[in-house]
């Protein structure tokens, strides 16, 4: 027996305008536009609250390495809350749309590992994050992986941490990718675990990357939370990943606009522009730019930090060296050092011949 090749969720296809808000009567205010003025108006309030947190760091652009991933995370809100708007007002697309909000979710996940290792790196004299390491114990994993222990010392422990985080930030959106051109052939029914489609597939690698990438984040929080407590990353950690965790777990409610399988995206899309305004200000206080003010120094340019933030270069830089290092032949060991016979106090062995006549 075969396996059914036909999607068992429905599209919507109610015959509503999705592009006109005015007709020849004026407005119709109907459950749909009423919500197209609530997502449009709080979609609005969180970009001007965005951009206020933007420009503040863009004039106190002094640790570049660190503000270009702070400028990356309050993006998040802003980029949820337009998607989510599209989608609530173009809902027929809303699969394409939430695509692409998770491929920026990963992105964000990237920027968090990296500022987390400049604020360690910070704690060096040398700005290198290895330095903090260097003085660290052998440790336990996190759970489930407790009985296994680590050397954060060892050479690899970075490449292996950073790899496990930024591959999340090039598979999730290779996904969206996938999974666009799955829905436009007809073939990504989201939501069906059906191995005649698309939509199983892609959950089942994005489970898997996006596990490795958290569980690569705990382990480094767990292992410098010393090293980080005066820099708040629970609060950081949080208004990020609360965004992730809301918009996941949305309730349903019906409206004449929505079929049965389409309540939970119009509602999710609705709710989501909502919820972005409160996160944009819960990220306003956690990754303030007055920690980077230095006073008597000009406002600097803005266009440089807006471009290091949609600039992943460095990502990429990332990613490339840790598989370099994995994926190269390991080079042969040095022989040890002789001791030298001008250190103090070594006394050379006498020859075999003094010791046989002796």
């Amino acid at each position: 027996m075969g396996l059914n090749t036909t999607c068992p969720y429905t599209e919507n296809t109610a015959n509503a305008d999705q592009s006109t808000f005015f007709d020849n009567d004026g407005v119709d205010w109907d459950a749909h536009k009423i919500g197209w003025v609530v997502a449009g108006s709080f979609a609005a309030a969180t970009t001007l609250v965005t951009i206020i947190s933007v420009l503040l760091h863009c004039r106190n652009y002094h640790v570049r390495r660190e503000q270009r991933q702070v400028i990356r995370i309050l993006y998040m809100p802003l980029v949820y809350a337009i998607i989510s708007f599209f989608s609530y007002r173009f809902y027929r697309s809303y699969t394409y749309y939430s695509l692409i909000e998770s491929a920026y979710e990963a992105l964000v996940i990237g920027a968090f590992l990296l500022l987390l290792i400049q604020f360690v790196a910070d704690k060096s004299s040398t700005l290198d994050a290895k330095e903090v390491l260097q003085r660290k114990e052998k440790q336990k994993l996190p759970l489930p992986f407790c009985c296994v222990r680590y050397r954060p010392t060892k050479p690899y422990f970075m490449y292996t941490l950073k790899y496990s985080v930024l591959q999340y930030c090039f598979v999730r959106p290779a996904l969206t990718v996938v999974g666009i051109i799955a829905e436009k052939k007809g073939r990504l029914c989201s939501g069906s675990w059906s191995p005649a489609f698309a939509s199983v597939y892609i959950d089942a690698i994005d489970f898997a990357s996006i596990t490795i990438a958290l569980y690569g984040l705990i382990v480094f929080y767990v292992l410098t939370h010393e090293e980080l407590k005066d820099r708040r990353p629970l609060a950081k950690f949080l208004s990020i990943k609360l965004i992730v965790f809301f918009t996941f777990y949305q309730g349903w409610v019906a409206t004449q606009y929505w079929t049965t399988d389409n309540i939970a995206d119009g509602l999710n899309a609705l709710t989501t522009t909502i919820e972005m305004l409160l996160f944009s200000l819960m990220m306003l206080w956690a990754f303030p730019a007055k920690e980077y003010k230095q006073p008597g120094t000009v406002p600097t340019s803005i266009w440089r930090p807006l471009w290091d933030a949609i600039n992943f270069t460095d990502f990429v830089l990332e990613l490339w060296a840790s598989t370099v290092f994995f994926v190269r032949p390991l080079p042969s060991l040095p022989s040890p050092p002789l001791p030298s016979p001008r250190r103090s106090g070594y006394k050379p062995s006498p020859p075999l011949s003094t010791l046989a006549t002796s």
